[in-house]
């Protein structure tokens, strides 16, 4: 099945989109540093990027899509998140970087059977409810654009009215459905809530929902806590079992364990690799595993402790290097996260090598998808297609 990957940062949406079953017939992505990542890891064929044609790099708003009408089956992207994120300045419509009209754009021109986008939580404030709505009315019918010069409140009246009326039967119209995900829910070893927008063409009549979770808090709690499984496998001495007590309450009042996966730590993610502070020379020997400086706890800002699922990896003014990238020992003290090791917490291959400086992978790093989340709504929407 033929795909397009729009804003594709360093590849992880569309990595585990190819990996369930699509293949790009165009990835598109402005930043430069982000196409060195994906041309060369493209170049080593590593994560099943291999048979991706090389990313077209620039401003998607000069890129025409109409080559590519009814023969794609899946467009994906996360349109630049900025206006809408929890540590941003909230200007949302009103912000230049706000990239939904192209990403509806690229529907319209292409008239995809089904589309992935996803953004931050933030998008789902209660401040941004009109324009949420906004974005999903024109999701829904992208046919009906803005007329020149017209505001997109008045734009969204006329959506509204259209969506209330009897429309053409052989209109582009699309059945949109979105969700909060959080990806430690789907097997990522990391608390980051996304959320997510799929649509399939109405013609198709597929009816979808997004996927079961698989993995749980409450069944690490019973590991952690009722069981000991977790402390055994990784072979943590009992002095060294450190839990936040309301997490360790929590978990002692479960009464049966939970079907599902635990959780996984940051433990579980990195706990094989050496420590790029403490054991310089043999992190050296792993890619993109160096150690970083200057990491330091205050209010807001503690780190992620070893054996939770890791905090959000963050981008920007309030991630690197506003301090929350970072690992927090069981003595309590902190160090930034590697490269390798965010990665490992995005649930990157080992392989997948990072171009530019600490900063700046870990801001391609703080804005990607992880992999495994990816995977897991594609493959779900791969088999409704197969089948429609």
């Amino acid at each position: 099945m033929r795909a397009i990957e729009l804003f594709a940062g360093a590849g992880g949406l569309g990595m585990g989109i190819s990996q369930a079953g699509f293949r790009p017939a165009q990835v598109v992505e402005w930043d430069r540093w982000c196409c060195d990542t994906i041309r060369e890891n493209r170049k080593a064929k590593v994560g099943g990027i291999g048979h991706w044609p090389l990313p077209t790099e620039g401003d998607i708003r000069a890129v025409d899509f109409r080559r590519h009408e009814g023969n794609i089956d899946l467009v994906t992207g996360g349109p630049p998140c900025q206006p809408f994120s929890l540590g941003g300045k909230h200007r949302a419509h009103a912000d230049a970087r706000d990239m939904w009209p192209e990403a509806v754009r690229v529907v319209r021109e292409t008239r995809p059977r089904a589309f992935v986008f996803e953004n931050v939580k933030g998008l789902t404030r209660a401040s941004f409810a009109t324009y949420l709505a906004h974005i999903v009315h024109q999701l829904t019918y992208p046919e009906l654009t803005p007329l020149p010069g017209e505001a997109w409140l008045d734009h969204m009246v006329r959506l509204e009215r259209h969506h209330t009326a009897k429309g053409s039967s052989d209109e582009l119209r699309y059945n949109v459905v979105y969700r909060v995900l959080n990806a430690a829910n789907y097997g990522v070893p990391q608390r980051r809530e996304r959320v997510v927008f799929a649509g399939f063409r109405a013609d198709l009549g597929i009816e979808w929902s997004f996927p079961e979770e698989t993995h749980s808090l409450e069944s690490l709690l019973w590991e952690q806590v009722r069981s000991g499984d977790y402390w055994d496998q990784h072979k943590v001495a009992k002095r060294h079992r450190v839990i936040d007590a309301r997490l360790h309450a929590r978990g002692l009042a479960l009464a049966e364990k939970p079907q599902t996966a635990a959780w996984l730590t940051v433990r579980d993610a990195i706990g094989d690799l050496p420590d790029p502070e403490r054991e310089p020379e043999l992190a050296a020997a792993c890619l993109n595993h160096r150690f970083q400086g200057g990491a330091r706890s205050y209010v807001g800002h503690t780190g992620s402790p070893l054996d939770e699922a890791g905090k959000t990896l963050k981008a920007g003014v309030h991630g690197v290097p506003g301090g929350e990238n970072m690992l927090r020992r069981a003595d309590g003290s902190v160090r930034y996260f590697s490269v390798r090791e965010s990665a490992r917490l995005q649930t990157f291959p080992d392989a997948f090598r990072f171009h530019g400086s600490w900063s700046e992978a870990m801001r391609q790093l703080g804005n990607a998808v992880p992999v495994q989340l990816a995977h897991a709504v594609g493959k779900n929407v791969a088999r409704h297609l197969v089948a429609a």
